[in-house]
């Protein structure tokens, strides 16, 4: 019983409370992270020194035909010498940020992943899967871009800034001054426009999730979408969802841009700065009271391009980072979606199944304020086969997923052999029922891989006999090789009714104590039909069997028929009984074959 919600919603989680789950995340990979800084420091150290040697070696450049070249040529190979250790240096940091952020990636995808798998069923009913599917791989790409600009450009950026102000305080106390109060002018606009464009970057984020999983839907259904004529209107749909993408992409995109030129600009001036106070001091030397040479100017003017180029890389970091972040918070409220609530203290494992099981005035609704089941008592001794009937919404589907625990019940009790289910673990529940649904299900891998997903450790004779039961082996022999054959997702081109039969041989193999069949035979033809009944008749002897069938022509053999309409069971006996009492399974009945 299918109730996603295509809406994308967010809780809005405050930038700080991501920032910290970052660090957090990075934690385990600390010492990695100090061996970066480290060789940020030495590379920051070989770009502060060279135009110190620059410097100097202008400073031997006295007058025409004073020119000291044994010196100068000392100072240019060692200035080529720490410019090639200082590339090295910075492929080592840049190779090691490189496996933090994809180490980080890994982790984040596989945390996601594991969790995913541990939502409950009412998580993935109710949000639509391809923003999910966006939150783990988009967003954490999205994520991934931003943490690793950040490695690669805010650690080296911040050790230069303080790094040539310190020098440059050295040099000459007044013009570092006056660098250091201009400055903090690109900081401020930077800021500015950082704190305005997170929410834009989220709605974005956002919109993309909306727009993966459109796709995603249409792709999954294109068959029916071309069957029904829908493509234009699909196309109108998309292209409105795709108009609010690229609005908010460029909304974002436009005020995040305008750091980088405003910073600049505030750096243009601080260069300007330097350069007149330079010129004034070499021309009027009384007009500054420290005075230098040519070389200390231009290592000067080098020191001022350096301390403010980090400015401009801060400031597009800045801008990545909000995107990572914003990405980041919608990572992080999939991971801590409150997971399926765990076994209680003291649960056991249910063994040696017989297959008696009671419903006890159970009662359960998926929405609080609309009731749908109420009250229900069931009693079905092991080995009776019972089919549940009724119009579409009757709540058959919901005892299925009661049954195998993807609800708990809130109210009332189910019981197998007189074992509540709640005090029993879910996996042993689960691996009890042998489930056949409506909807298959198959993976991408080889023919047998699929067959053996309940038991692993099967034999190609367990393999082939139960293919054989299901009357699949022949066409699967058919194939180009055979059980070896690999299949696309969701079974490639396989009929639907060839897919059936695969998930129905899985449960031949597996001969579970309990079997679910929900439609388990609705994409077969009806010769093929009557072999499988045959089988599922050989299957379900001694094993307590729920069916939930449309045809109920299907049905009936079975031991007890349950005749539920509004969650309630309104009517209950075998084929011939419900037929003599001429009630609502009789009208039912009939009315498959009236006309």
């Amino acid at each position: 019983m299918s109730r996603r919600n295509t809406a994308v919603k967010s809780s809005g989680r405050p930038q700080s409370q991501t920032l910290k789950r970052v660090l957090k995340q990075l934690k385990k990979y600390s010492p990695a992270i100090v061996l970066s800084l480290f060789l940020a420091l030495i590379t920051v150290a070989g770009n502060l020194v060279v135009p110190i040697l620059f410097g100097n070696a202008i400073d031997r450049i006295i007058e025409k035909g004073n020119v000291d070249f044994t010196v100068i040529g000392y100072y240019l190979i060692a200035i080529g010498a720490i410019i090639a250790a200082t590339a090295v240096f910075q492929w080592l940091m840049s190779v090691i940020n490189n496996k933090i952020v994809y180490g980080v990636m890994r982790d984040i995808r596989a945390q996601a992943f594991k969790h995913i798998q541990n939502l409950p069923l009412k998580y993935i009913d109710s949000h639509s899967y391809g923003d999910v599917v966006s939150r783990c791989i988009a967003d954490v790409d999205q994520f991934a871009d931003g943490l690793l600009m950040g490695f690669t450009q805010l650690f080296s950026g911040i050790l230069t800034i303080f790094g040539t102000l310190a020098l440059m305080f050295v040099f000459n106390w007044i013009i570092a001054l006056a660098v250091f109060v201009i400055t903090p002018l690109s900081l401020f606009v930077a800021k500015f426009i950082a704190s305005r464009t997170y929410s834009m970057f989220r709605k974005t984020s956002e919109i993309r999730g909306q727009q993966t999983a459109f796709i995603e839907e249409m792709i999954g259904n294109l068959k029916v979408v071309q069957a029904f004529g829908r493509e234009d209107e699909n196309q109108v749909k998309f292209d409105e969802v795709n108009e609010n993408l690229t609005k908010a992409s460029l909304s974002s995109i436009f005020f995040s841009s305008l750091t980088n030129p405003c910073t600049r600009f505030v750096n243009a001036v601080v260069y300007a700065a330097v350069a007149l106070a330079g010129a004034l001091t070499l021309i009027y030397p009384s007009v500054l009271p420290v005075a230098f040479g040519v070389g200390k100017l231009t290592t000067l003017l080098s020191y001022s391009n350096q301390y403010t180029k980090p400015f401009n890389e801060i400031s597009g970091v800045v801008t990545e980072f909000q995107n990572a972040i914003a990405c980041a918070g919608r990572i992080y409220e999939l991971i801590d979606e409150p997971v399926e609530k765990p076994d209680r203290n003291g649960a056991k494992a249910l063994e040696n199944v017989k297959g008696d099981v009671e419903f006890e005035n159970v009662e359960f609704s998926y929405e609080s304020d609309k009731p749908l089941i109420n009250g229900l008592n069931i009693n079905a001794k092991a080995g009776q086969r019972i089919a549940i009937v009724g119009p579409t919404g009757c709540g058959k589907t919901t005892l299925i997923n009661l049954l195998m625990r993807f609800y708990d019940v809130q109210g009332g009790s189910i019981k197998v052999d007189g074992r509540e289910i709640l005090n029993v673990t879910r996996k042993s529940i689960r691996q009890s029922y042998g489930m056949v649904l409506q909807d298959t299900w198959l993976k991408s891998g080889t023919v047998r891989e699929n067959i053996t997903i309940g038991k692993p450790e099967a034999s190609e004779e367990e393999i082939i006999a139960a293919a054989k039961a299901t009357h699949v082996h022949n066409f699967i022999m058919q194939m180009k090789d055979g059980y070896d054959t690999v299949i696309g997702e969701d079974g490639g081109n396989l009929s639907q009714g060839q897919k059936q039969l695969l998930c129905i041989t899985r449960i031949m193999l597996c001969l579970p104590p309990m079997l679910i069949l929900d439609e388990a035979t609705s994409s077969i033809d009806t010769r093929t039909e009557l072999k499988i009944q045959n089988a599922f008749a050989k299957l379900m002897k001694g094993r307590t069997s729920f069916i939930v069938a449309h045809r109920l022509s299907t049905i009936k053999e079975a031991d007890l028929i349950l005749v539920m309409n509004n969650g309630n069971i309104i009517e209950q006996g075998n084929h011939s009984a419900l037929m003599a009492k001429g009630g609502f399974y009789s009208k039912l009945y009939n009315s498959q074959f009236e006309g």
